[in-house]
């Protein structure tokens, strides 16, 4: 490796600096696809607690819809479309945002910092079907690894798969194209990847997350707005734990604002797991070697008469001088 090299340490560390130096414009970038998934999914909740709250009232006073079993399953699914719309939105978002952040890397090493988020976002949209397929892939792939027997194969599969994204943001490649390369790539970088692997998801899944928490409950803030949640759980049947009992609502509440605090925090740093990844990918495709090379057959060489013509005196006869007369005509016949 040469000097200019990076280690995986020192690409931690650049990473994490890059990110935080940039970190007011992520935090705008990423502000609609992380608060429109949770505005989304608040509306879904919200609107169809109401609905079933005023689902008696509503038959009561529309006894025609009490059997209309139809009816009572398209008015569910109109009130909750608004939110459902937000959050689809606001995912497809957040998903095109890993790939758009990988193009930004040049910018950022060049200059320190990042701009022109349209230009990069438009990247990705362009090419939306591999950008699905891509995605589709993962998808199901993370529905295998959810069954116990196939999660440490999946696990090793991970890492090997881990660069798909950017292959493809920097590379012209399908789908199945971009998990070929990523393990390509990751072939003989297993062990620093999995090293990456484990500080990023360390700093950004629980060490940002907990220090966060910490705060918002040492405040009273995670008590303040689970108080909020209360009247949505007390209408829920009460869940009884073997060896804790029965949680109480502003419990349940607790876990959940805790949860949606780490959940927000995780999306918000999506940024900098990207411009890592980024990094890796630049290190390792920089270095670069195909793990079997192809044999190049030997070219035959275009001989000219003369030379065909001694190579077949000197089989058949020796290395003996050749007539003046012989070699005369076979020089006629090259420059013909």
């Amino acid at each position: 490796m040469s000097k200019k090299d990076r280690t995986p340490l020192g690409i931690f560390t650049e990473s994490v600096g890059l990110y935080f130096s940039n970190f007011l414009q992520f935090v705008k970038y990423m502000s609609f696809p992380v608060w429109g998934q949770l505005i989304g999914l608040g509306l879904i909740f919200a609107t169809t607690f109401l609905y079933t709250q005023n689902l008696p009232k509503l038959l009561e006073k529309y006894p025609n819809i009490n059997n209309n079993m139809t009816t009572l399953i398209v008015i569910s699914v109109l009130i909750t479309l608004p939110g459902l719309l937000i959050y689809l939105k606001a995912f497809w978002e957040y998903l095109v945002a890993y790939g758009a952040v990988n193009s930004m890397l040049d910018n950022m090493l060049k200059s320190g910092r990042v701009y022109d988020f349209e230009a990069h976002t438009g990247l990705v949209k362009k090419r939306t079907g591999s950008f699905i397929g891509l995605w589709m892939l993962i998808g199901i792939f993370s529905l295998i690894a959810v069954c116990p027997l196939f999660w440490i194969i999946c696990g090793i599969f991970a890492v090997y798969f881990i660069l798909a994204f950017q292959v493809f943001t920097f590379e012209s490649q399908s789908p199945v194209g971009c998990l070929k390369r990523s393990l390509e790539l990751v072939l003989r970088h297993f062990a620093s990847t999995f090293i990456l692997m484990t500080l990023v998801g360390i700093l950004t899944y629980y060490i940002i997350p907990q220090l966060v928490t910490k705060v918002f409950d040492g405040t009273g803030l995670t008590v303040l707005i689970a108080g909020w949640t209360v009247p949505l759980f007390s209408s829920l049947p009460k869940l009884n734990i073997p060896n804790i009992g029965t949680i109480s609502d502003i419990q349940l509440g607790t876990i959940v604002v805790q949860s949606l605090v780490a959940q927000v925090l995780i999306q918000y740093t999506l940024p900098l797991r990207s411009i890592l990844w980024s990094m890796w990918y630049k290190e390792l495709s920089k270095n670069y070697e195909p793990a079997i090379k192809k044999e190049r057959k030997p070219r035959k060489s275009k001989k000219r008469p003369s030379e065909n013509l001694m190579e077949e005196s000197h089989k058949k006869y020796g290395k003996k001088k050749l007539d003046t007369n012989i070699l005369r005509r076979a020089a006629e016949k090259d420059e013909e």
